[in-house]
């Protein structure tokens, strides 16, 4: 089971940046999918997640209005869309999948926001802005 995340990289404050985040080896279409991301010495923070459907997507305050979580089910993949990127953006962004224990359930909102939630990461993805 692998979860592979890309699309990181330099960008200048203002700009855009669109990660995906591909899973392999089982599929991941009825559980939760979120990204979380860790700047330098920091603790990894949540960013955003989306139920199995893609029909509800839960955000940080801090990023609401300006990143946008979907997800592929057909291709196993999930997508942040990040727009008006700021310095304190920076960070490595990792993707995560849960367990699916209970598939095609709707839980609360801080199951979504709690790393103990997801057993699936991926490698994470570097994402700098420069201001």
């Amino acid at each position: 089971v692998q979860l592979q995340a890309s699309g990181g990289g330099l960008v200048q404050a203002g700009g855009s940046l669109s990660l995906s985040c591909a899973a392999s080896g089982r599929t991941f279409s009825r559980g939760a999918m979120a990204w979380f991301r860790q700047a330098p010495g920091k603790e990894r923070e949540f960013v955003a997640a989306v139920t199995w459907s893609g029909k509800i997507a839960y955000y940080a305050d801090s990023v609401k209005g300006r990143f946008t979580i979907s997800r592929d089910n057909a291709k196993n993949t999930v997508y942040l869309q990040m727009n008006s990127l700021k310095p304190e953006d920076t960070a490595v962004y990792f993707c995560a999948a849960d367990r699916e224990s209970m598939p095609y359930t709707y839980y609360e909102d801080n199951y979504y926001r709690t790393r103990e939630s997801y057993d699936y990461w991926g490698q994470g993805t570097l994402v700098t802005v420069s201001s």
